[in-house]
């Protein structure tokens, strides 16, 4: 795909992201979510579907198919043959969201076939947007300023690590990684700004040794990998990969760009 067009799809995705994450705060500031258990016992709320409706409202008109957590269950047979799509999570962090501490996002991401293209990432509280294309750099834009992500420059892990952890799910084999440092610096946060934190330089890395799905995740890799870091699958020792006939991820570790 011609660079002009990813630049106009990402356009495209960042507005989208942007619409939903206000139909988001609509219901955020009102006393009543809606709240749902969907069938693997996580919550769904009446903000999941107002983002996902508007958010599929602007990609429609792409042409180009969008794999949505809240959208209908698409088959293999049929994901199988698709080159580009969207993998879209339009409320990420939807505990946090019932929690109110703001800690949530909305995820767009553009893939082809099983590898990411670009990524969108909209934290609708704080208004930031984070944004990057692979192989051409990662941005955040925040209060009207541009500002370029390198991914952190990481020390190697000498001294103390900054190691990001969610404030949701902190499995067992989570405390046996963050044990092997000295004195490691914990940074709490939910959905996936924890991808965000990593590529803008605030941590080092983010071990993930519990379920994910793919539109967990796909977004908030393409950023941080657009920006020089890295998530790589604890399995394959290679980048996580999209459109999988089963959605879930393996357990991954992610990292902030390492020093030259």
């Amino acid at each position: 795909m011609e660079q002009t067009k990813i630049k106009s799809l990402i356009g495209i995705a960042k507005e989208a992201a942007i619409e939903g994450g206000k139909a988001i705060l609509k219901i955020y500031d009102t006393e009543d979510f809606g709240v749902e258990t969907k069938g693997d016992n996580s919550p769904l709320t009446k903000a999941d579907k107002a983002a996902h409706d508007v958010i599929m409202k602007h990609l429609e008109n792409t042409g180009i198919p969008v794999l949505s957590e809240e959208g209908k269950g698409i088959d293999f047979s049929e994901r199988s043959g698709w080159g580009h799509f969207w993998l879209v999570d339009p409320l990420d962090g939807t505990k946090e969201f019932i929690k109110r501490n703001g800690e949530f996002t909305v995820n767009i991401a553009l893939v082809n076939k099983t590898e990411l293209v670009a990524g969108v990432v909209y934290t609708p509280v704080q208004e930031k947007l984070h944004w990057g294309v692979i192989g051409q750099g990662a941005f955040l834009e925040e209060k009207g300023q541009t500002t370029r992500l390198d991914g952190g420059k990481s020390s190697g892990y000498l001294g103390s690590v900054r190691v990001v952890a969610s404030r949701s799910h902190m499995s067992e084999e989570t405390h046996e990684f963050i044990s092997q440092y000295d004195k490691p610096e914990i940074v709490s946060m939910g959905s996936s700004l924890k991808f965000m934190v990593l590529a803008e330089g605030g941590a080092d890395v983010y071990p993930r040794f519990g379920p994910t799905m793919e539109w967990d995740t796909a977004a908030a890799q393409a950023v941080l990998e657009a920006a020089g870091g890295s998530v790589i699958d604890n399995k394959t020792n290679e980048s996580l990969r999209y459109n999988k006939e089963v959605l879930l991820n393996n357990f991954f570790i992610a990292k902030a760009k390492k020093e030259d």
